[in-house]
């Protein structure tokens, strides 16, 4: 049996153990990411760092996980130089893997301040300014929201048209159309659903109802020269092609006529 102490406290340990093996033993908490019992430990996430106190009385910062306890050894897991050390694990790892929840949850635990996680957004406003100078509905806004700025949605104002989301060049909106409801979000978070319009050609779902609504009041204005329907693109188009067509065809009865002279006169 070995012993040393670690955080001032005598502990003992199989002949062999690293000290990280041996803190965990006795309930002492040191973090780790590429640590594995069943493998060899590496070191690669050098976040296991302690401080080593030799018997001259020079100490060092050194990785538990490789460290094996020695007898008279003196450990410290919780020093400004191992806090050190572990601060420029964290950004190091941060750095490579921004979206780790788990990271982020070793950096709260050691009291090390992150950058804000990225959520997409490059806050090029294009979707503010499109909602407001195209759409007409000024459904978006900037917001400070913990010391950052954020595109959030203004309560009641969004029709569900998807415009923002078909401009944002990073796809930080995104529509979803489940069923008859028509899903949005900005940094997966929901902001919005609407149920859909169904096409009278077709019945495929289109459009959503505040939407069709909405184009229906701003033509409001212009006369109508034939009854509204609610087409979907693609039969608006078939539709459409198809009055064109027809616009170039003669007229049958007097093409029935022409066609009887020629007989006639035969």
């Amino acid at each position: 049996m070995i012993r040393f102490t670690l955080n001032d406290q005598t502990i003992e340990c199989n002949t062999g153990a690293t000290v990280l093996q041996a803190a965990r033993e006795h309930g002492i908490v040191i973090p780790t990411l590429c640590f594995h019992p069943a493998l060899k430990p590496s070191g690669a996430c050098k976040l296991c760092a302690v401080q080593v106190r030799a018997a001259a009385g020079r100490t060092t910062v050194m990785l538990s996980c490789l460290l094996k306890a020695k007898e008279g050894m003196a450990v410290s897991t919780d020093t400004p130089q191992v806090h050190e050390a572990r601060t420029a694990a964290i950004h190091r790892l941060y750095a490579m893997a921004p979206m780790s929840q788990r990271i982020r949850d070793i950096a709260a635990a050691e009291g090390v301040a992150l950058p804000l996680m990225p959520d997409g957004c490059i806050r090029c406003r294009l979707c503010i300014r499109v909602c407001k100078e195209i759409v007409g509905q000024s459904a978006l806004r900037m917001e400070k929201v913990n010391g950052r700025d954020q595109i959030m949605p203004v309560p009641g104002r969004c029709i569900g048209c998807g415009t923002c989301a078909n401009l944002c060049p990073t796809h930080a909106i995104r529509i979803m159309d489940q069923g008859s409801v028509r899903m949005i979000r900005i940094r997966e978070e929901l902001i919005g659903q609407h149920p859909l319009e169904r096409c009278q050609g077709c019945g495929k779902y289109y459009a959503t109802e505040r939407q069709v609504r909405f184009v229906e009041h701003r033509t409001e204005p212009h006369a109508h020269v034939k009854t509204p329907h609610h087409y979907c693109p693609a039969c608006a188009k078939l539709f459409s092609d198809r009055l064109q067509v027809m616009g170039k065809q003669p007229p049958r009865d007097r093409f029935n006529r022409g066609h009887g002279e020629n007989e006639g006169s035969g």
